[in-house]
């Protein structure tokens, strides 16, 4: 069990350099001090893991409502607006209410009484640390094979401080559920933790022009749903964090931002500080699951499944998809919600019509995601920006909205025909009844490429026909992998051009409601 860190060790999440920023074709690092200090002159945040660019966005929008005073749960709607409106206007942050909050707290990663965001009592809860492996993601542990890494368990490398804080807000938001390392509290012990807030989920950031702009942007309203401000606290602010004294209830904008965290880190410091020779990585709470299921974060779209009868799991978050491009989901971005639909926005886009008119053209969104399961599985996290698409919504053009809507449900309908005509196919060229034959999944990939081409021009060309140009994209696909089996095979040739027939056919309309 390692004694606490010497006093010389220290690094300070405020002033040492660690979060990657961009601006212009410049990349450079700096301390979260003077991310705020320098932030209308940096373009954009330019962290390497996007889980991590995500988790770090929300701590900033946090940090950001509570030196602009927007974290005033006292404020009208319009209060709000036009405060947000005034600090824009002032083109970059109070130079002394940054120096203000940062002097107020706490942000050395090594304090041996209160290390920015972890528990310094794992020293003694736990009997054992976990080991760095365990903690850098892509490094086997225990006796997991070394496929893809040249670190095992006998060879624990060091990880550099700044490097070790993005894995840090990786495994605070994105982090696994399942065994881990045992921690005792009250003579209890337990080796099971919950998966984090946003495991297996996709986030839409707007990013203006400036890190200035996306901050103050992306601050999320206050809904009324959430504790007043006096109960709210991030969790380098207040009392330290632990299972001995739980927060109660969702906050907003601390908690609701920065105080969802299922896990419980403390890093052990190498020689200096400047690398992490060790960890450990445990449970943070026993708090219900019902409570991540019930919160809305503001960065999420959901979506509605009625037939549940648990009414607290009836709206679930859309998962992430590698696969999946970010114009798929562009319909639930531009429509507002309504009663009768099955998909939520975003709640940040509701902030966003109130914005000056020059940022709002200009404001384009930061999409996040980590594909993984639910439980254990990382598979691939992705980033993408979009194009300005604030003048789509259905707030302010209702027919691009519509048309939008109308042509992504074209591209996933003709997808599923593809899918369905390409087995058919198939199984009427080789005789046989594959479940998965090759020729659905090699056409959809090639289907999407060109779906995407259509979309953007279905948009351009507004009385073009929706189902024709998928299903030439359909038809495109599938001639293309079913290339060498049409010229060596006749039975190929006939079963494709009959399901490139199919693919032109309009599904029969709907019949009319009798009064």
């Amino acid at each position: 069990m390692p004694a606490l860190p010497p006093p010389a060790v220290t690094f300070s999440a405020a002033d040492h350099p660690w979060v990657n920023v961009r601006t212009g074709p410049q990349y450079d690092q700096v301390g979260l001090r003077d991310l705020f200090l320098d932030a209308h002159t940096i373009d954009d945040l330019a962290l390497p893991h996007p889980p991590a660019a995500s988790a770090l966005l929300r701590i900033a929008v946090a940090i950001t409502a509570r030196i602009t005073g927007l974290d005033d749960p006292e404020l009208t709607a319009s209060q709000w607006n036009a405060l947000r409106r005034a600090c824009l206007d002032k083109g970059r942050f109070d130079p002394d209410a940054v120096h203000a909050y940062f002097d107020q707290h706490t942000w050395d990663v090594f304090d041996p009484v209160r290390p920015w965001l972890q528990e310094p009592a794992l020293r003694t809860q736990c009997d054992h640390s976990s080991g760095i492996n365990a903690f850098v993601p892509g490094r086997p542990a225990g006796n997991n094979l070394a496929w893809f890494s040249p670190h095992g368990h006998h060879t624990t490398e060091p990880v550099p401080t700044a490097e070790a804080l993005e894995i840090l807000l990786i495994h605070h938001y994105y982090g696994r559920s399942g065994q881990c390392t045992p921690r005792t509290v009250d003579g209890v012990t337990t080796r099971r933790q919950n998966s984090g807030p946003l495991r297996s989920s996709v986030s839409f950031h707007p990013l203006g022009r400036t890190l200035h702009e996306t901050l103050l942007a992306g601050v999320p309203a206050f809904t009324g749903d959430e504790q007043p401000l006096g109960a709210d606290a991030c969790p380098w602010e207040g009392a330290a964090p632990g299972p001995q004294n739980p927060p109660t209830g969702v906050t907003w904008p601390g908690r609701l931002l920065t105080g969802l965290s299922q896990h419980a880190i403390l890093l052990v410091p190498g020689s200096g500080g400047s690398t992490v020779t060790d960890a450990y990585l445990t449970w943070a709470t026993k708090e219900p699951k019902e409570l991540k299921q019930i919160t809305t974060d503001p960065y999420l779209t959901y979506r509605f499944i009625t037939e549940r009868k648990n009414v607290a799991r009836r709206r679930i978050k859309h998962s992430a998809d590698a696969s999946r491009a970010w114009w798929r989901e562009l319909d639930t971005l531009v429509l507002a919600h309504d009663e009768h639909g099955t998909h939520l926005r975003p709640a940040i886009f509701d902030t966003l019509n109130d914005l000056p008119e020059d940022l709002r053209r200009n404001l384009r969104i930061r999409v996040h995601g980590f594909d993984q399961d639910g439980k254990v599985i990382d598979r691939q996290w992705y980033t993408a920006i979009t194009p300005p698409l604030l003048n789509w919504t259905q707030e302010h053009d209702p027919a691009k909205a519509q048309r939008i809507a109308e042509c992504c449900r074209g591209a996933e309908q003709t997808a599923q025909q593809l899918t369905a005509l390409a087995k058919e196919a198939w199984n009427t060229a080789t005789r046989s009844r594959t479940t998965q034959p090759p020729w659905s999944n090699k056409a959809l990939t090639r289907y999407w490429p060109k779906a995407e081409t259509a979309f953007w021009r279905l948009l351009a060309e507004p009385d073009a026909d929706v189902p024709a140009a998928f299903a030439a994209a359909a038809a495109a696909a599938l001639r293309e992998v079913t290339e060498a089996a049409r010229i060596s095979h006749n039975s190929a040739a006939r079963a494709v051009a009959h399901a490139i027939r199919d693919l032109y056919r309009r599904p029969p309309a709907p019949p009319k409601k009798t009064a």
